[in-house]
């Protein structure tokens, strides 16, 4: 515990949360926004659920947040329309979209992907070095080392599931399970391999000093660096599965035209967190990828190239596209909610700045004022 107390004096604290309640850390808002690669995808008579009849206008190339209130229609949008629709056509996923009338512009990309807050695996044998793929290349490696081919060594012989390098007290698993009847089962550190599934020949084998327990780097781009290579994926929290799937993605080869879809990613997470995050999501961006971020967290609404704001309220009272552009162009519209509390975020940069409202965002403003008239 580094800190307590009431928050008047917890503000004063040397801690990380301190920090940022002081405004002394604080996720810098960008100098410019991305102009995107000039594509755009194009869903047309969306009206599922709460949905007016909507066309909403996806710009290519930038990071986009989809805001509104609760019940506004954001999930019914993105996840009940948009994701399957393009599901359907990249993976022949069966999951049906709601109404809408067409989709264009899906030729300017080549996968879709969803990352949520999930479990990564669901047994003590998955873990972050399994999901992420790198395992495979991790036990290559050691099977090439010169001890290894000494002793015989092959590349199963790093595999936790296969007998021989294996921890045989725990199995491989690291833990061993206490069946409790009516009551979940409880996991115990195993007393042989201490959870590190290995058994004392394999774990002498060593690259630069590390044995194959060791820590994994693409984890560190997220922030979770202090993930081991065991670590057991139930032990993950939800933020820590989505950043797991998130350093996935960075090790891949991309050809920069993903579509990457998050709801609601920053549950959970610490500012810092947030800020990681936030770096992480630019990475993928700056490689030509878009990414929507369904949110609510104004952290990350501030950082965003493009908002598409939905609403005006929950429920029966919306379902339309209340306005469309950067978040300084969002603050000019007095009808969203979102505008007047961003404005309050970007208020030092919007003092004396003539905002340029482009034709696009200006036809949905009119068109959403016709609407909710």
């Amino acid at each position: 515990i580094q800190a307590t107390g009431p928050p008047g004096e917890f503000i004063n604290a040397n801690t990380l949360a301190a920090q940022y309640l002081r405004n002394e850390k604080r996720i810098e808002i960008p100098n410019s926004r991305r102009n995107g690669n000039g594509k755009y995808l194009i869903l047309k008579g969306a009206s599922g659920n709460n949905l007016k009849n909507i066309t909403v206008e996806f710009p290519l190339g930038k990071f986009i947040c989809v805001t509104g209130v609760s019940g506004s229609g954001k999930s019914s949008l993105i996840n009940d329309t948009l994701y399957p629709v393009l599901s359907r056509h990249f993976y022949k996923s069966l999951k049906q979209p709601l109404l809408h009338k067409s989709v264009e512009g899906i030729y300017f990309l080549d996968k879709v992907i969803e990352i949520d807050q999930s479990p990564i695996g669901k047994t003590v044998r998955s873990n972050p070095a399994t999901y992420t793929g790198v395992f495979t290349e991790i036990r290559k490696l050691f099977e090439g080392l010169p001890e290894s081919k000494i002793r015989g060594y092959n590349a199963g012989r790093f595999s936790f599931n296969v007998i021989g390098g294996r921890c045989e007290g725990c199995q491989g698993a690291g833990v061993k399970t206490i069946e409790m009847n009516f009551l979940p089962d409880v996991y115990v550190k195993c007393n042989e391999c201490n959870g590190r599934r290995y058994n004392r020949e394999t774990l002498e084998i060593r690259y630069k000093g590390k044995s194959i327990y060791c820590k994994l780097n693409t984890l560190q781009d997220v922030g979770m660096g202090y993930v081991t290579l065991g670590q057991p994926s139930t032990t993950l929290s939800g933020g820590e599965a989505q950043r797991v799937k998130l350093s996935a993605e960075l090790s891949k080869r991309d050809t920069g035209k993903t579509l990457y879809i998050l709801d609601e990613p920053t549950t959970g997470l610490h500012f810092e967190d947030v800020r990681v995050l936030l770096d992480v999501l630019n990475k993928l961006v700056d490689r030509g990828n878009t990414v929507i971020i369904i949110e609510h967290n104004m952290e990350v609404i501030k950082m965003a190239d493009w908002i598409i704001d939905l609403g005006p309220e929950g429920g029966k009272e919306g379902g339309y596209v209340i306005c469309a552009g950067t978040p300084e162009e969002i603050c000019a519209y007095p009808q969203s909610f979102t505008g007047m509390y961003l404005s309050k975020e970007l208020k030092p940069i919007l003092v004396g700045v003539r905002l340029q409202t482009g034709s696009s965002a200006h036809s949905t403003k009119s068109s959403a004022n016709r609407q909710c008239s």
